[in-house]
């Protein structure tokens, strides 16, 4: 790594006592960054391909792209930069960035004394490697708690539905939908979700297998479901409700998260990486009911339907659609929601874990800071 002293701008950057320096003050920056501004300074206008980053500021690592994004701008935010009209960095989309400022070498006559919040780090000699195994086991259980979130929002509105049909028992209608919605979900995002990590702590980056890991991960998942849960109603009631949700809708929703993760991951934004989730999980939502499959509110007016005496009912869902019951459109609408409340919240979960351990990655604590 280059280790002579720039200045640009109001900035003045001395790579060898690892510094950024605005005029007279110290600016903190983790050293993994500074690792990266000093490969875009010392560039001087050079592009400075995502290859580049991997290979000299994480040298060798496995992390994603979005590392990389996270770490550009929070470069940006410190040197008060806009990635709209950069004055600093430049992005070159699908290749890498550019340091597009005026840089000059500069000559200090005396070293900087310590201060306060001044980006002080060791030499980076071997940065510690992240095990790929716990990061399977991190990012799945990000995705997995993500899906359980999922689940209990569905359980409210169903929960609720069902309630106001009921007339009765609210309370205990309530919080057995929330129950069974969440556990469920628990169930296939947790499948879906490690499919996906094993594929992300493989490549370090992601790939397009995550659609496939995440459509197997579902597969099995939807059919263990469907078979015990069929056996367990077979077993308690003497019958089963029939085609409830099982293994072809796991696939089909496991490969839309699998879908929205890899193309969340390449967006610099988290809000948009969610809506990417939320649009593919929404369109294989759509695409089940329309095929006619079931996801859980199908599944639920199913199980209703095929049981005497059952008080739950979600033919309200269907008025809002001008049917007398929970018909095909109330499907295909409930699906679409499901769907892309699923992914969003499982992609948004691991994206979010994905930010929280790349960041820290080899870094050190500035001299001074608590």
């Amino acid at each position: 790594m280059d280790e002579g002293r720039y200045r640009f701008g109001d900035f003045m950057l001395d790579a060898g006592d690892r510094r950024l320096m605005r005029g007279d003050e110290g600016v903190a920056v983790n050293a993994r960054y500074l690792d990266a501004l000093v490969l875009l300074v010392s560039g001087q206008g050079a592009l400075v391909s995502k290859d580049a980053f991997m290979d000299q500021v994480w040298r060798g690592v496995p992390v994603t792209d979005e590392a990389l994004t996270q770490c550009i701008r929070t470069l940006r935010r410190l040197l008060g930069d806009d990635a709209t009209r950069p004055r600093f960095i430049e992005t070159v989309p699908k290749h890498g960035y550019r340091f597009i400022a005026a840089v000059e070498a500069a000559e200090v006559s005396a070293p900087v004394p310590d201060r306060p919040g001044v980006a002080v780090a060791e030499p980076v000699a071997a940065p510690v490697a992240v095990n790929p195994r716990d990061e399977v086991w991190r990012l799945a259980i990000a995705g997995t708690l993500g899906a359980g979130v999922a689940g209990a929002v569905g359980g409210v509105a169903y929960g609720f539905v069902a309630a106001a049909d009921a007339g009765a028992g609210v309370l205990s209608i309530l919080l057995v939908m929330i129950v069974v919605t969440t556990l469920v979900a628990v169930l296939g995002g947790a499948g879906v979700a490690t499919g996906i990590a094993s594929v992300s702590a493989v490549t370090g980056r992601g790939s397009a297998w995550t659609i496939a890991a995440g459509a197997a991960g579902g597969m099995l998942v939807g059919a263990i479901v469907k078979l015990f849960g069929m056996d367990a109603f077979a077993l308690l009631l003497g019958q089963s409700p029939g085609d409830i949700t099982g293994a072809a809708e796991g696939i089909a929703l496991g490969a839309a998260v699998g879908l929205g993760s890899w193309l969340g991951a390449r967006s610099a934004s988290l809000r948009r990486a969610v809506g990417i989730a939320g649009v593919c999980g929404a369109v294989a939502g759509v695409a089940i009911s329309l095929l006619g499959g079931r996801l859980m509110g199908g599944s639920l007016d199913l199980l209703a339907r095929s049981m005497p005496g059952s008080r739950l009912r979600l033919d309200a869902i269907g008025g809002l659609f001008g049917e007398a019951a929970f018909g095909a459109i109330s499907r295909m609408a409930t699906g679409g929601i499901e769907g892309g409340l699923f992914a969003a919240c499982i992609v948004g979960a691991m994206l979010l874990a994905r930010r929280r351990t790349a960041a820290p990655l080899g870094s050190h604590r500035p001299v001074g800071s608590s």
